[in-house]
């Protein structure tokens, strides 16, 4: 974040030189309760279509603030082409893996049913609270996509061509993940994360007999769901994705 901004916001609106654009009520709180922001602050707004822009505060009323649009800090930058596909979890656990999944640039996330899970209904309106707050906080230009969730027998019989599903195979058969990395050369990718009690067995077999289906190990140990997924990502990102690349001041 800018030296000059107190804060970094997304909005849904188009962003351009001298535009104004009002923000939402619980954003307009923050600004003025939590930060004490007057008139004149700088902020920091992106759209995930226009990069990033420094804008004025215009003024407060009620229940929403307006802010002037002054000048572009950073262009619009493509994301990784990576989807995270995961079997619902717990509250506290899902919450945490849509956080660090955005964090890890993850362009979509899409909730899939599996033969085990458990998990309550998705609250998709505050996984997507939280995938916008670990967007806000790591400078990210983009917010994640968030899918309906949807059977995964359903997902995968419609998948897209040309992308590579790198399945996360807790049965210790599969080759390490950076193997089967090296060794690709797919430029899309998705990763798959089973539910807490694990794949059934007749759904490891179905997905490992499909030609899109990398099915990998990751190590050693039994690791837990949002654990999995996580390190899946991380050793994407490091092999493949943009972690090759130096952060942007």
């Amino acid at each position: 974040m800018s030296q000059s901004a107190k804060a970094r916001l997304y909005v849904t609106d188009d962003l351009a030189a001298g535009a104004s654009v009002l923000l939402s009520e619980p954003q307009a709180h923050y600004l003025k309760h939590v930060l004490r922001l007057e008139p004149g602050a700088t902020v920091a707004l992106f759209n995930g279509r226009h990069g990033e822009w420094t804008a004025r505060i215009d003024g407060f009323a009620k229940r929403t603030c307006a802010v002037i649009l002054a000048e572009q800090r950073r262009a619009q930058e493509p994301d990784p082409d990576l989807w995270l596909l995961f079997a619902p979890l717990k509250r506290a656990r899902i919450d945490f893996l849509v956080e660090k999944a955005t964090e890890l640039g993850v362009a979509r996330l899409c909730p899939v049913v599996t033969r085990r899970t458990v998990a309550e209904r998705i609250n998709l309106e505050r996984l997507r609270a939280h995938a916008v707050e670990a967007a806000e906080q790591t400078e990210r230009l983009s917010v994640p996509a968030l899918a309906e969730p949807k059977p995964l027998d359903r997902v995968t019989a419609g998948w897209p061509a040309g992308r590579r599903l790198l399945l996360c195979d807790e049965s210790g058969s599969a080759p390490p993940i950076a193997a089967v990395l090296r060794e690709s050369r797919a430029e899309a990718w998705a990763v798959l994360v089973g539910p807490e009690g694990g794949f059934g067995e007749t759904e490891l077999d179905a997905l490992r007999k499909l030609s899109f289906v990398s099915p990998v190990g990751l190590g050693p140990r039994v690791l837990r769901a949002d654990t999995a997924a996580v390190a899946a990502l991380a050793v994407f990102q490091a092999l493949t994705g943009d972690w090759r690349m130096p952060r942007r001041g």
